[in-house]
Order: structure tokens, then sequence, then C-alpha cells
């Protein structure tokens, strides 16, 4: 798996994070790690962008990004109303195969969902993880919603003929309620793939040692970690 692209069933679930807790967690493993913004949207020239924030949290990482615009929106959009040119799933790709040479695990963090669009053409991140023949990791809600949205997202990578690695809740809550832990049960089986993790809620805002510590324990042992699915499965289910 020396490439690795992640996305999310949309905006906010805590896919930079979860990123960062897979670049941790590789690291603690002894592998080398790279991490690859596709496009960076809603950071200026000099702020600090979501691969910034993988490398801050995760450690010794490389973080790199293949474009950024100022404005919060979908790259495509945010790339027009910039003026600047659009980014295009081929140099995505491209880069990512580049950095899969001198590391032993690429992550190519997306935008928002797997079908934001990067360009006008209509490019998204499925695109790059087919011209990688990559596996997707998907990042998920705990709660009421997220099953549509997850199954969703299976069945358009299906239909790409992509590999689902598998999902991870990208932010579970201190105290769950009947939704989110039924959904314990059911992501896996919406998806078609295996529950590979879960992230406590609040757990970017933890000090780098602490969050770099935990990470294996958030993580199932297909990402390096020790991650418990069954155990968790047990303890939560309603």
């Amino acid at each position: 798996m020396p490439v690795l692209v992640i996305t999310g069933t949309g905006t906010e679930v805590g896919k930079t994070v979860t990123t960062a807790a897979v670049a941790a967690t590789a690291l603690a493993a002894g592998r080398s790690v790279a991490v690859l913004k596709a496009a960076q949207t809603g950071v200026g020239p000099d702020e600090r962008g979501d691969a910034d924030e993988v490398a801050r949290l995760a450690g010794p990482v490389t973080a790199a990004e293949v474009a950024r615009y100022p404005e919060p929106l979908a790259p495509g959009t945010a790339a027009r109303r910039a003026r600047r040119a659009p980014v295009h799933p081929r140099e995505v790709a491209e880069r990512a195969a580049k950095l899969a040479t001198e590391h032993d695990l690429v992550l190519v963090e997306g935008a928002g969902g797997l079908l934001v669009r990067f360009d006008a053409a209509g490019g998204t991140l499925a695109d790059v993880a087919r011209l990688l023949e990559a596996p997707v990791l998907l990042v998920a809600q705990a709660g009421l919603g997220t099953l549509n949205t997850t199954e969703l997202t299976a069945r358009e990578l299906r239909r790409r003929e992509l590999e689902l690695t598998g999902v991870v809740i990208g932010s579970w809550p201190d105290a769950p309620d009947l939704a989110a832990r039924c959904n314990v049960a059911d992501l896996p089986e919406v998806a078609g793939a295996p529950l590979l993790g879960a992230l406590p809620a609040g757990a970017g805002t933890l000090p780098p040692t602490a969050f770099r510590l935990a990470a294996p324990s958030w993580l199932a042992p297909h990402l390096d970690g020790t991650w418990d699915t069954e155990a968790f499965r047990t303890r939560e289910a309603p």
C-alpha cells in the first residue's frame, strides 16, 4: 500500500485528523511517510494548511500541496474565482507517484468528498485514485445521516472499480447516542468494507506527543494500529 487516498463523506468529518493518525501510526511502525494535499482551499499564502497540520500532529512527514486557493470553496470554484490555474487529477497523481519512490507510504488527502470537482472538466479525487490504482480510505461521521453518505460514496467507488479499503469514524463522541452506536454495526454493512477505526472527539486538540502515542489505538491492524473492532462494537452495542 505505497499510496493511500483519503476522502470523506463530506466536509468537517475529521479527514485531516484521520490522515494525521494514519501517518503517526505508520511512523510508529517505522515507515517513512509523505502527505500530499491535492488542493488546499481557504488559506492564504503564509497560513498553515491541512498537510502542515498533519505534520504538526503526526511528526516527521514530508508535507506537500499541489495547489492552494484563498477562499474556502470547492477547488474548481476556488481556482476560478482566484483566477488561478486549477488542479488536474493527473498532476496530483504524478506528484504522488514521485513521492512514492521516496517514501514507504504516501497519503493523498482530498478536499471535501470524493466527487468534489478540481477543474472545469470535472476531474475529482476518484480520478486520482484511478490513475494511481490506489485504495481509498473513507472517513465518515458517527451519527444520524452517515449511512446514506457512506453508502453513496461506497457505491460510486465500486462503480468506478476502485478499492474501498475501509471506513474510519472521524470523530467518536464521548457520549454516543443511539444512532451512533447502531452505526458501528451498520457502517461496514452499507460500505461493503470493514470499519478500520474511530478517532475520539477532540483528538486533533491533543498535544502532538499525546496524539502520536494514542494514534495506533484508534486504528485497526490493517492501518498498522492496535484498535480492536469487535471489542469496540461489543462495547458500543445498543
